[in-house]
């Protein structure tokens, strides 16, 4: 009876501590580049690049400018608006063309051609057709995260049971029906690995478009105003607005990972 106590602790342990030992490892990694950046730094090994200790306090600093944080919100509203809207967008199309195969046919070659033209190309002519500059923001967020989410969608319903959905038919549901009760719920975790996919590319492309226009407010505008700067302060600024810029995307993606593993517990099992 003991040993078999014994066993199961074991058992419930062995989880907690390689939990533990991958955290352990992902601050050692931290730990060691935050050293290398000191010391080529402190230095001078690069001699444009301030000390991390130094851009860290600075870090520290912009969580309490009101400038930089008004600016931080609009990056954020404009993703945050962009991405639900890419969502009702790149589902609904993806579910078309997955499950229509001639309408996939027929759409093929345009979609191949649409998906590699660079978002950020296109900021003059979203600029012409969207004012203010918070709508053409918005309209390339929607364009560029709709491609990973669509062909995830599109590929998460090619990867549906034939015998399920074939198993409805022979019930009397329609095609609507099969769509809603078997092709979108397995798709689900193809979707949401689209959705965040392109939420790291709504953080990119806003703060890319702030950064070419400029006047739109944001990140990107910030980092314009931080580059102008003379001197060693210039790139501490303009390395703290990218350290919060790659802090965004980290708690984003964080967030968006549990809430996968969360959901769709049954597929990493």
């Amino acid at each position: 009876m003991t040993s078999t106590a014994a066993l199961a602790g074991r058992g419930r342990s062995s989880p907690s501590r390689a939990r533990l030992a991958k955290y352990l490892r992902h601050a050692t990694g931290v730990a060691v580049f935050l050293l290398v950046w000191e010391l080529a730094g402190r230095t001078g090994l690069i001699s444009w690049l301030p000390a991390a200790s130094t851009s860290l306090a600075r870090v520290a600093q912009l969580a309490a400018d009101p400038a930089f944080l008004a600016d931080l919100a609009s990056t954020l509203t404009a993703a945050a608006v962009g991405l639900p809207l890419a969502v009702l967008v790149a589902v609904p199309v993806g579910l078309l063309l997955g499950t229509v195969p001639v309408v996939e046919e027929m759409t093929r070659a345009i979609v191949e051609f649409l998906r590699p033209i660079p978002s950020v190309a296109l900021i003059p002519l979203a600029l012409f057709f969207f004012q203010p500059e918070i709508n053409a923001k918005v309209a390339l967020i929607v364009y560029a995260a709709s491609w990973p989410i669509l062909i995830n969608t599109l590929y998460g319903v090619r990867d549906v049971d034939p015998v399920a959905t074939e198993t409805l038919r022979s019930f009397g549901f329609g095609s609507g029906a099969v769509i809603w009760r078997v092709s979108l719920p397995s798709a689900a975790p193809f979707i949401f690995t689209g959705v965040r996919l392109a939420a790291s590319i709504t953080l990119i492309l806003a703060i890319s478009v702030e950064y070419v226009v400029g006047g739109a407010g944001g990140i990107g505008a910030f980092l314009i105003q931080a580059s102008t700067g003379i001197g060693a302060d210039a790139m501490v600024d303009v390395i703290a607005t990218l350290v919060w810029a790659g802090l965004v995307g980290l708690v984003v993606n964080t967030l968006l990972l549990r809430a996968e593993r969360r959901l769709f517990r049954w597929r990493h099992a």
